[in-house]
């Protein structure tokens, strides 16, 4: 599997991913009322979410790209620093 071919496959599960959220966003109830979907389709939602994000690890895992650092188009690495700041001890 080739580059072009990873890419084309990350661009449709976000898509799905996207996607999916907007249906859950649009047909969940407000104040109180009855959920119109079932409990097996509610967690057939959630399965979907997770093998979505699973399969976004594994190609990304194939691609070289580690989720701590942030990852730009062009190449170019941030030239900052983290700091961390740690509260002094009190006497």
């Amino acid at each position: 599997m080739n580059t072009a071919e990873l890419s084309k496959e990350q661009q449709i599960l976000r898509v799905m991913r996207k996607t999916l959220g907007n249906v859950v966003r649009d047909v969940t109830p407000l104040g109180g009322r009855p959920n119109p979907l079932t409990g097996d389709t509610i967690q057939g939602i959630k399965d979907c979410f997770a093998l979505i994000s699973e399969r976004e690890q594994e190609l990304a895992e194939k691609l070289g790209f580690d989720e701590a650092k942030p990852y730009y188009k062009d190449g170019t690495l941030p030239n900052a620093q983290v700091l961390n700041f740690v509260k002094p001890a009190q006497e």
